[in-house]
């Protein structure tokens, strides 16, 4: 199998988070665009990269790009890819996708455009008039932007925010991958304390223990790819018991969440176990009034229900007053937070030392960081 190009797509502003963690798996050719990281190499890179990601939204097999104005090079550069390197006979591809800034706007169009091109190419090299779909899925994804388009096959399925371990959630949960972003701006490693007074579903501190543990967020979930008949299946073996193999059961990892709502904490407790973390986390009930630093270090990281989520506006901006009086400077602590609310400093009454901006879903949030 020649070197494929893979890609991986992510929230705008964590595309060199996620070109350091493909780097640091031994990964090659990773380069970040804007809103994706590509990356180059065998079927090895594609089935580590789905296991082992913690922040990036999917993995996509790049099957190529060309440039197309009209419906007729949009067909013509589809139909000359080699699909069948990847689809079998009888495997099913539905096609979706955007368009951006483009000639080609219409979405529906294009997608009837892609699945004629792509089943006349299969039709021919497999010498048949019909295509059953009746095999795995091999979900065609396309995006054109400024008239240059990319026809990928997606090998996640599920996006990979789904662990498998959150079941439950409670209201306006933090995506997983947007927690392990946090924790991974935090800074979070083997020996940290780390604290979230308003943990709700208990995602960022799970997120934070699978990072510190070095658990690979996607070992005990499935990949669309795993039913594909292009590649060995003895890959997905290796690769988990590779990943097993670098986890850190010797880490002084610990946390704490606390919330007023015992359901969000009995949900946070459920998700803390199906996720294998149980043993690292606390959940307490407590209130926001009552959290005090009193260890000597640590790191709190948490996202406060905030106007556009769960409060009011003046009942949020309350709330950023308390956090400024609770969060108090003291020698080896720091304290992340996450929102949209751009008077967030004023009501805390500290500007951050730094600032990340971030999107919780479609929404744009800012990461305020404080240090000692």
């Amino acid at each position: 199998m020649n070197k494929l190009t893979f890609c991986a797509p992510c929230v705008f502003g964590t595309e060199g988070i996620v070109a350091n963690e493909l780097r640091f798996m031994n990964i090659h050719g990773v380069r970040a665009e804007t809103g994706r990281v590509l990356f180059e190499g065998g079927w090895e890179a594609l089935v580590r990269a789905n296991i082992r990601l913690r922040c990036a939204e999917r993995v996509q097999l790049l099957v190529g790009e060309f440039y197309a104005t009209s419906f007729e090079e949009l067909f013509e550069n589809v139909y000359k890819l080699p699909f069948e390197e990847f689809i079998y006979k009888d495997d099913v591809f539905p096609v979706k996708g955007s368009c951006l800034d483009s000639k080609l706007m219409s979405v529906s169009d294009c997608q009837k455009i892609i699945k004629k091109a792509v089943a006349k190419r299969l039709g021919e090299k497999y010498s048949c008039a019909w295509l059953s779909e009746t095999g795995a899925l091999h979900q065609i994804q396309f995006l054109i932007r400024k008239d240059k388009v990319s026809i990928l096959l997606d090998t996640s399925g599920a996006p990979l925010h789904k662990r498998g371990y959150r079941k439950e959630a409670n209201d306006a949960p933090i995506s997983e991958t947007l927690a392990a972003t946090m924790a991974e701006l935090s800074r979070v490693r083997r020996d940290h304390f780390v604290a979230d007074p308003m943990c709700g579903s208990g995602t960022i501190l799970i997120e934070s223990a699978l990072k510190a543990l070095n658990i690979a967020p996607g070992i005990n979930r499935e990949f669309s790819a795993k039913d594909w008949n292009c590649f060995d299946e003895k890959l997905w073996k290796q690769e988990i018991e590779l990943a097993r193999s670098l986890e850190r059961s010797d880490a002084n990892f610990f946390a704490v969440g606390g919330d007023i709502d015992k359901s969000a904490l009995a949900v946070a407790r459920h998700n803390a176990q199906m996720a294998g973390v149980a043993d690292r986390i606390e959940f307490v009930e407590r209130d926001l009034h009552d959290f005090v630093p009193d260890r000597e270090k640590g790191t709190l990281i948490t996202n406060p229900p905030y106007g556009e989520r769960l409060l009011t506006v003046k009942e949020a901006e309350e709330l950023y007053r308390t956090m400024g009086k609770r969060f108090i400077r003291k020698q080896g602590w720091s304290y992340a937070i996450i929102t949209p609310d751009d008077d967030f400093e004023k009501c805390y009454g500290r500007r951050a030392d730094k600032r990340r901006k971030l999107y919780n879903g479609t929404l744009q949030c800012q990461l305020y960081m404080y240090y000692t």
